[in-house]
């Protein structure tokens, strides 16, 4: 039988976060859709600290509710009980513009389509994050080609979307992630769409961010992805299963 998680998730080795700044923060999340009369509830309660560093693999059977956490984590949605804190702020009772404007500086976003503006040149979706920031089109011009430069797309900046493969696509949409600095990226079966060599570039760049300290949520049905990541996150039937610190 599963425990109800009323008390937040203790399995990860103590000793591997000591020391490190908690840097999200479900508190005892619930979250219930309303369909006319029906109630459906997706998440029964959960609890999890996501720690500077963290690179987490989110797994479980469809309906187990991991789009819906990701989409509290990512500030697109907000819990119908509990707090979510990102970084010092609590988002829980954030309006609709207070919380796009906590996205926009403290999320960094790659989805398995990758959503690309297709009009736009690969330099200028690098650049939209930080034109919704107010940074100078300079600086923005500056950070971007450095970001281009950093995912192996420095000789692409004038490419379209459409002009590029599904790994270059993606890519792309890790740069556009980065261009923030943003303080957690989460990946929503961020190799969905990608051959087996593409995948595994976009994984080893993971896997460079990660050594540069920078936190990782991953959403991933695949146990060889998850094997990447350092902390493995179960759900079922929307409480946490199992949190498991896979490795140092």
């Amino acid at each position: 039988m599963l425990e109800t998680n009323l008390s937040r998730s203790t399995n990860s080795d103590s000793a591997l976060i000591a020391g490190r700044e908690v840097v999200a923060s479900l508190d005892y999340i619930r979250k219930t859709y309303f369909m006319g009369a029906l109630a459906v509830e997706v998440l029964h309660g959960i609890s999890l600290d996501f720690y500077q560093g963290d690179y987490i693999s989110i797994m479980g059977p469809s309906g187990c509710g991991k789009s819906t956490l990701m989409n509290i984590l990512g500030c697109l949605d907000q819990p119908t009980e509990g707090k979510y804190f990102l970084g010092d702020e609590d988002t829980s009772k954030m309006e609709d513009d207070e919380l796009s404007t906590i996205r926009g500086a403290r999320l960094g976003f790659i989805f398995q389509s990758y959503n690309l503006i297709q009009q736009l040149n690969v330099l200028e979706n690098i650049e939209m994050p930080l034109f919704y920031q107010g940074y100078s089109e300079a600086d923005s011009h500056e950070i971007a080609m450095g970001l281009a430069a950093r995912v192996g797309l420095q000789d692409r900046v004038d490419h379209k979307p459409f002009e590029l493969s599904g790994g270059q696509q993606q890519r792309v949409a890790i740069a556009r992630a980065l261009a923030v600095d943003p303080l957690i990226i989460l990946a929503d079966e961020p190799t969905g769409n990608l051959d087996s060599k593409s995948g595994a570039e976009i994984l080893n760049l993971f896997d460079e961010l990660h050594d540069q300290g920078k936190t990782l949520i991953m959403v991933t049905h695949s146990d060889e992805l998850a094997e990447r990541s350092q902390r493995w996150v179960r759900l079922r039937d929307g409480l946490v299963e199992s949190d498991d610190r896979l490795n140092a």
